[in-house]
């Protein structure tokens, strides 16, 4: 887990230079369409409970699901604004990135000591939200998954399983769209279309099946046993890497 972690280190390693811009953005709709098709469902209920409440004037599931996600975006939005600057030079930094890995590795596996029945989005409140978007926004840090940040925050707080992994997962469509919006404007004129285009399909096939098994483990409640992969990679990175 932790994507950005994997990048610093094999870049380290293989002495590889940074993905061309154009590239790396493809990378990111690529998994963005893989959530999009793969939460499909609870996004068109989120439209129409959101259509249902304008008329009837009162919230459901669907709207209050929604208004999470627009709530726990904003500090996610913020500290990618603000201390974007402070945290990439870690990327060069691959001991460091170690060093994260470990401690995702550890919040994994705090996971095994939550419960299994947790609360539905009708009980979720702003406090949740707000939490879990400042959880997302420090996965800024290389090395710190995104998604095990998250969803590990959603089953701390008491979450249903099921929903601390959809809330992850549709957190994550503002936070690649804010991201893919502050380097587009970069991207100037580039070759390799077609070389982007394969790696926006690889990344849109890989995350769908990826998101597809995860949601099973989560909802096993088996999380925490990713994070003997992350020990393992961490202690790897401080070894290996100059």
């Amino acid at each position: 887990m932790s994507s950005s972690g994997h990048l610093v280190f094999f870049q380290s390693l293989f002495g590889l230079k940074e993905p061309r811009l154009l590239f790396d953005i493809m990378l990111h709709a690529g998994t963005l369409l893989a959530v999009v098709v793969y939460l499909r469902e609870d996004l068109w209920k989120m439209v129409q409970g959101t259509v249902d409440a304008i008329k009837r004037r009162e919230a459901n599931p669907g709207t209050r699901l929604l208004l999470w996600i627009i709530l726990a975006s904003i500090p996610t939005g913020l500290m990618g604004v603000f201390l974007k600057d402070w945290f990439e030079p870690l990327f060069a930094m691959p001991k460091v990135v170690g060093f994260t890995l470990l401690f995702t590795g550890l919040f994994l596996w705090l996971t095994r000591l939550t419960g299994g029945a947790g609360r539905p989005v009708e009980k979720m409140t702003w406090i949740d939200s707000i939490l879990i978007g400042i959880a997302q926004g420090i996965s800024i840090i290389p090395g710190i998954s995104r998604s095990g940040a998250t969803i590990s925050a959603g089953l701390f707080f008491g979450l249903d399983r099921e929903l601390a992994g959809k809330f992850s997962f549709l957190l994550s469509i503002p936070a690649i769209l804010g991201a893919t919006a502050l380097h587009i404007r970069k991207i100037g004129t580039q070759g390799e279309v077609g070389l982007s285009l394969l790696g926006m399909a690889a990344a849109f096939i890989v995350g769908y099946l990826s998101l597809k098994f995860l949601m099973k483990v989560i909802i096993a409640g088996r999380l925490h046993t990713f994070s003997y992969y992350c020990w393992a990679m961490g202690a790897a990175i401080i070894l290996l890497a100059e």
